[in-house]
């Protein structure tokens, strides 16, 4: 049956389900015949996980051929979480279940007890629903205080209270886990748990089963379990207990991107700016650059990682000052510059760990790195000759007013006509700018919000080759003077 059969043509009982020639697959060989097909087809395998690609993937990759479930271990921020639900989309579209069934059993072999009485007594009567792979899907954020009740089952009291016997598997309410039964079962931070917790998963990896508080009862489940944990966590904050990392099939060890091109690639996939506003591409390269100077900092803590969630959120900060300043100035477009990320480094401070000995100078270490990468970017886009006339302008006596609370036309107004404006322009937009939420402005005002970006960068360049100096002005928008670097001057 084509995965894109519509739901509403799909069987609704098990004979009609048996009539239509398909046949139950375990979770495993379902995933596993899915990743073969893609492989043969020429077609992404696991997308939308960048830099993957010639270390981890091919990891996973055979452990799901082998059948294995998976602990990937990582520091935060690595896209753990989003390789668990990538592997999720491996599932069919569509997958049987037992209508009503709390652990979603497979109609031709339904396992708890509801449901196998409903099945004798129904026959090829017994309903069925279809359940999308979005919901076959299980993520739990593992914590110290998550017991074996949320995971595997307890008595349920209000049942009890109804008449069911203690001794009756009607009492029981089932847990996360066999709920997640017929799917993925993404378990983050699996350190967390307690031991005792850890202990009770031994039979879900091993005999997949469980037992519910020395019940007779015992569910055979099927599930692909894909765990998460950091480093860390083994000697921290907790540990996995040895015999249950035994009991994964695979560990999988993943990093950061390994190259600049690779983190601005995950920048431009993940970074989501709020409104109608524009990121240029040179900006997206100095975002990208920032996270890698920041993540090989002797003044950060190696050990705990910096997460990509830190590059996504400078770029949505430096869109957000982008959109201020559009609203106090008037400007018909916003368009981020690099002032706008600077003013955005506080806000950043939280999402780094810094080594011992660097307390309250954590502003102060963020800013010396976001100055290097867009150092580093000025002269990756310009060369000389093209910032002759540049130089030219400010030998001649010639000053600039930039910043996150200049408008982009006193910007460009302040420099005057200036020739090979233009090559500039092009020169920092390699790559492609980076839209909104809402899209992106467009028109003169947006060119020229990009053209003054551009200026922008080779001016803070210059400075900071030291061939210009820059000093504060402050700002009066709001009715008094601004934050320094609001607005500032350049001259030689």
């Amino acid at each position: 049956m084509s995965a894109l059969t519509p739901p509403d043509a799909l069987p609704a009982t098990l004979g009609a389900l048996r009539d239509s020639g398909r046949a139950p697959v375990p979770v495993k060989e379902e995933v596993r015949r899915a990743l073969l097909k893609r492989m043969r087809a020429g077609r992404p395998r696991l997308p939308g996980l960048v830099g993957f690609d010639a270390t981890v993937l091919p990891q996973v990759e055979r452990a799901l051929l082998a059948r294995h479930d998976i602990v990937l271990l990582g520091e935060r921020g690595q896209g753990k979480t989003r390789l668990q639900r990538v592997v999720a989309g491996l599932l069919d579209e569509w997958s049987p279940a037992v209508e009503g069934c709390p652990v979603n059993d497979d109609p031709f072999a339904p396992v708890c007890p509801r449901c196998t009485e409903a099945a004798g007594r129904l026959g090829e009567d017994l309903p069925v629903v279809w359940r999308h792979r979005g919901d076959r899907y299980t993520g739990k954020l593992a914590t110290p205080d998550t017991s074996v009740a949320d995971l595997v089952g307890d008595v349920d009291p209000v049942r009890l209270a109804q008449g069911a016997a203690l001794d009756d598997p009607a009492s029981l309410h089932y847990g996360l886990v066999p709920r997640a039964n017929r799917g993925v079962l993404g378990l983050d931070e699996l350190p967390d748990l307690a031991a005792r917790v850890q202990v009770a998963l031994f039979g879900v990896l091993e005999e997949r089963e469980v037992q519910v508080r020395g019940y007779a009862l015992r569910l055979p489940l099927d599930l692909l379990v894909v765990a998460t944990a950091n480093p860390e966590d083994y000697t921290d904050r907790g540990r996995i207990v040895t015999p249950l990392k035994d009991r994964f099939g695979a560990e999988v060890r993943t990093h950061y991107p390994l190259t600049a091109e690779d983190e601005e690639a995950l920048v431009r996939q993940e970074a989501a700016p709020a409104g109608r506003v524009l990121v240029p591409g040179h900006l997206v390269a100095v975002v990208a650059r920032f996270a890698r100077l920041v993540r090989g900092s002797a003044s950060v803590d190696a050990r705990s990682g910096v997460s990509a969630r830190f590059a996504l959120a400078a770029v949505e900060a430096a869109a957000a000052s982008a959109e201020r300043r559009a609203a106090l100035t008037g400007e018909k477009a916003a368009v981020a510059r690099v002032a706008d990320l600077a003013s955005a480094v506080p806000a950043l401070r939280g999402k780094a760990e810094f080594a011992p000995g660097e307390e309250g100078r954590e502003g102060e270490v963020l800013d010396h790195l976001l100055r290097r990468a867009a150092a580093e970017v000025f002269r990756e886009r310009f060369t000389e000759e093209e910032l002759e006339p540049l130089k030219a302008h400010f030998a001649g006596g010639g000053t600039a007013e930039a910043g996150a609370g200049a408008a982009a036309a006193d910007l460009l107004a302040s420099v005057g006509p200036l020739e090979g404006l233009g090559v500039l322009a092009d020169r920092a937009a390699r790559g492609g700018a980076l839209p909104g939420a809402d899209g992106a402005p467009d028109g003169p005002d947006a060119a020229a919000g990009e053209t003054a970006a551009a200026l922008e960068l080779a001016m803070e360049g210059l400075y900071l080759t030291r061939r210009l100096s820059k000093a504060d002005l402050g700002d009066e928008e709001d009715g008094g003077p601004g934050p320094a670097g609001d607005r500032s001057v350049y001259r030689t």
